[in-house]
């Protein structure tokens, strides 16, 4: 069955979540949505809070997700966080900016890369 761009996006957070909560992160947000633009998960790793861009996909023929993160993209991820951090109260807070990749291979075989700190933000 092939599933749509936005059921496999979906899926791909419902991965990322349960991901970054086997490695002791709490997740306070998912598509927080600015005029700015969309972070796909906000989580807090200790003292961090960390701004999650999820990449799922079905192969790896364009390459690494990380690669696909534009210098744009990364510029709209950095101020829509920018304004997450003014709503919450959290300026002074430690940040990072984390890619996952989640690749659902045929068969249902699913396999996660983790980049932390794949880009970085202002601080």
């Amino acid at each position: 069955m092939c599933q749509s761009s936005r059921e496999l996006g979906a899926r791909g957070e419902d991965i990322a979540i349960e991901h970054l909560e086997s490695l002791g992160f709490y997740v306070v947000s998912r598509n927080f949505r600015t005029r700015f633009g969309e972070i796909d998960l906000i989580a807090r790793d200790g003292d961090t809070i960390v701004f999650v861009e999820v990449k799922a996909r079905r192969s790896r023929q364009f390459g690494r997700a990380v690669e696909q993160i534009t210098k744009g993209k990364q510029r709209k991820i950095v101020k829509t966080a920018g304004e997450y951090l003014r709503r919450s109260g959290s300026l002074e807070s430690c940040v990072r900016f984390d890619v996952l990749a989640i690749d659902i291979l045929p068969g249902g075989e699913v396999r996660i890369e983790h980049v932390k700190g794949a880009f970085n933000g202002w601080r």
